[in-house]
């Protein structure tokens, strides 16, 4: 039987590495790695994702994506044949949004953020998480954020809170962590529940995913 191919997305602004403790059966599946590139200037999310599906390399793959990366690899399974679509710390439609996300995209609020100082990563961080995030937490995400450049930023941010998808394809299996601070858990519909799983749990929950993520492939 010939190995299943997995594209993983990483989230907003990280690189593949935060998928380096993530094992899967190689006798199983083939493992490929996606990351991101410039966007084009106020390039759609659909085009975006059209240019990322140009890096797929195998008919009828599975598309795995964290956070943001969730959002594009739901983009590039309208635009290609897929097997599955599993996103992690992600959202099905822009129904899931926290309130603060729907508040930041009426008020293009923003559209202030300084990103050109989120170049600096304790700045990022402290953005995102708040100023209470702990020295171990930031190392981590020193290590796993990596496109730092303005410009992707500055689309990445609007591209996520402008998302336009309404309707929840029920086909996309979502896993969520229920101590999720980026997307709350009370806001998600029909998902797996990974109890103590926060926005970052494809690095901490690592065995979790490593136990059933074959089991959510393989299952039809």
């Amino acid at each position: 039987m010939s190995k299943i191919p997995i594209y993983f997305m990483p989230g907003l602004a990280a690189s593949p590495t935060i998928f380096e403790n993530i094992k899967l059966p190689e006798d199983q599946f083939e493992m490929r790695f996606l990351e991101w590139f410039l966007p084009q200037e106020k390039e759609s999310i659909e085009s975006y994702a059209l240019r990322m599906t140009e890096k797929i390399q195998h008919e009828n793959p599975v598309l795995v994506g964290v956070s943001f990366g969730g959002v594009l690899v739901q983009e590039m399974a309208k635009q290609m044949k897929v097997r599955k679509v599993i996103i992690i710390s992600s959202v099905k439609s822009n129904t899931e949004f926290p309130p603060r996300f729907k508040v930041a995209k009426a008020t293009k609020a923003y559209k202030l953020i300084p990103t050109q100082l989120l170049a600096d990563i304790e700045k990022l961080v402290k953005y995102a998480f708040g100023d209470n995030i702990v020295a171990k937490r930031l190392k981590l995400y020193e290590k796993y954020l990596s496109v730092r450049d303005k410009h992707y930023l500055d689309w990445a941010i609007e591209t996520i809170l402008c998302w336009k998808q309404k309707e929840i394809n029920t086909a996309v299996i979502h896993i969520h962590g229920d101590a999720d601070e980026v997307f709350p858990i009370k806001n998600i519909e029909k998902c797996i529940v990974v109890k103590g799983g926060t926005h970052i749990m494809i690095v901490n929950k690592f065995k979790w995913l490593n136990e059933n993520l074959p089991k959510l492939i393989l299952n039809d």
